[in-house]
């Protein structure tokens, strides 16, 4: 199968202006074609938009797994949510539409949340049961849905849980718990029951992760690690050439940055 991942050896970590001894990030890999956007399952499975509106999907060892043409049959994608390798989540926004593909890129079905009486998401992704969360911005609910868009679950109204009602940008399922992100107020923890943990006034991030224990927030300088119940938010300054990208992922063990349609891979201490 063809490979991707053509700058491995040591020499490009060794020679790399990004990759010095003091830095907490070690340059792996250059993604050698131009990448619009892209995210990374839990397996290390990379989904990557081209600028010709292409996702192609590339396993851990770098071989081509899947290709879908159709990324605009459904109007402009938001994004890609890969938290589940064997159902990827393709959300069109504007359009209140779920796409979801099967591990080799293939539609396996359709959701229109219109038709569900769901009209104003910003946020879904992959349940831990192989169904679908997302936040109802009209009715002020977390929900759960199966695939074919009918309601499993749902919290109470947020109207009577907060003072001020958040706008989730992102929503993870991870261990038990759900956690809603919204940068002006932070993130809300739920577990699967729909009951209110706790909050995090962890503000202006550009996009964050968990994993395991730990919580990781990004702006366009910094990464961001907070280990409950520690009091205090470890930060790492991303080496200059990296700063004010366009997005950063992170799973288990490397660190994804995009910037100027380019996609750099490194590990992570």
């Amino acid at each position: 199968m063809k490979k991707i991942f053509l700058l491995i050896c040591w020499f490009a970590v060794a020679t790399s202006s990004l990759a010095q001894k003091d830095s907490a990030f070690r340059f792996i890999q250059e993604i050698p074609f131009a990448v619009s956007s892209f995210s990374v399952d839990n397996i290390g499975a990379l989904y990557l938009i081209t600028p010709e509106n292409q996702l192609k999907k590339y396993n851990e060892q770098g071989d081509s797994v899947g290709v879908f043409n159709e990324v605009t049959r459904y109007g402009k994608l938001s994004y890609v949510d890969a938290e589940n390798p064997w159902k990827t989540i393709l959300f069109y926004q504007n359009f209140s539409t779920i796409v979801l593909l099967d591990k080799y890129l293939n539609i396996v079905t359709s959701i229109n949340l219109r038709k569900q009486n769901i009209f104003r998401v910003h946020a879904v992704t992959s349940s831990y049961d192989s169904n679908i969360w997302l936040f109802d911005e009209q009715d002020n609910k977390l929900k759960k849905i199966d695939d074919n868009g009918n309601l499993l679950s749902e919290t109470v109204d947020f109207r009577l849980l907060f003072d001020s009602v958040p706008d989730p940008v992102k929503i993870i399922d991870r261990d038990g718990f759900v956690y809603l992100y919204d940068p002006q107020k932070g993130i809300y923890i739920f577990d699967y029951y729909g009951s209110f943990k706790s909050k995090l006034t962890f503000l202006n991030w550009t996009d964050m992760e968990v994993f395991g224990k730990n919580i990781y927030g990004f702006d366009k300088e910094n990464i961001y690690k907070y280990t409950p119940p520690l009091p205090d938010v470890v930060a790492y300054k991303l080496p200059p050439q990296l700063q004010n990208n366009t997005a950063i992922k992170i799973n288990s063990h490397r660190i994804y940055v995009l910037k100027d349609e380019q996609l750099r891979v490194f590990s992570f201490q």
